[in-house]
């Protein structure tokens, strides 16, 4: 872990190794398998489209990366970090100083303004650059909406105050689920310019998981998912 260096940790191999990831969940009674075995490596500076049909395990694996969740069984590294060995609070220092997070949902604070929902992840890992910021937020369109709350701004300034978020700390990985699905065609583009702007400059790792096929076609690499399982035959897909 950083505990709050400004430094931005930098990776030269593999920023992310998952091997053998199981997770069941309960329902109705009964354990449902989602993922079964997951192996996936991604390497430093690379970016990753995470494909395939409804219930293959995708966002299931993007969570528990996050450490949102934990894994039953297998191992998942983020960089020197052995994210399955973690407690709760472990898991929660490492999104702090290692991850940007980007749902649909946006998860923005509605307490907290714009601004503040921007700085939020940068000042509590200790790595907030005041020049990064307005940075963002001129490239983000948010000069006028910077002392507005969540709830007074459309679904598409949402989610560009929450990739803002996620790319302040300048994260080692940036975890992307979905990042355009509540969104209109138009805004879906200028949102995905936004992350790739962000990936290319800073030399973000980026993993996303996405339906869309022209999204896809823009990552690196396209790893697509079958019934809790890498597709293998596909995985290896270069654009």
């Amino acid at each position: 872990m950083t505990n709050g260096n400004p430094n931005v940790l930098r990776v030269t191999g593999h920023v992310l190794d998952v091997t053998g990831l199981t997770k069941s969940y309960r329902a109705a009674g009964e354990e449902v398998a989602v993922l079964r075995g997951v192996n996936l490596t991604v390497a430093a500076g690379e970016s990753v489209a995470l494909t395939g049909e409804s219930g293959s395990g995708k966002s299931t694996l993007l969570h528990l990366v996050a450490g949102l969740d934990a894994a039953d069984g297998g191992e998942i590294r983020l960089a020197d970090a052995s994210v399955s060995e973690l407690n709760d609070a472990g898991r929660a220092e490492l999104r702090r100083d290692r991850l940007g997070l980007v749902f649909q949902q946006f998860n923005l604070i509605p307490s907290l303004t714009v601004e503040d929902n921007l700085v939020f992840q940068s000042r509590i890992a200790g790595r907030h650059d005041p020049d990064w910021h307005h940075e963002l937020v001129e490239r983000l369109g948010l000069g006028n909406f910077l002392k507005r709350y969540p709830e007074q701004l459309s679904g598409g300034q949402q989610q560009r105050v929450a990739i803002g978020r996620a790319l302040a700390p300048k994260p080692l990985l940036l975890l992307a689920d979905e990042p355009t699905g509540n969104l209109d065609e138009a805004t879906g583009l200028a949102i995905v310019d936004l992350l790739f702007a962000g990936h290319a400059e800073r030399n973000t790792t980026l993993v996303l998981v996405t339906h869309d096929a022209n999204l896809a076609a823009r990552c690196d690499r396209v790893v697509r998912m079958r019934s809790g399982h890498v597709d293998a035959s596909e995985a290896a897909l270069s654009r």
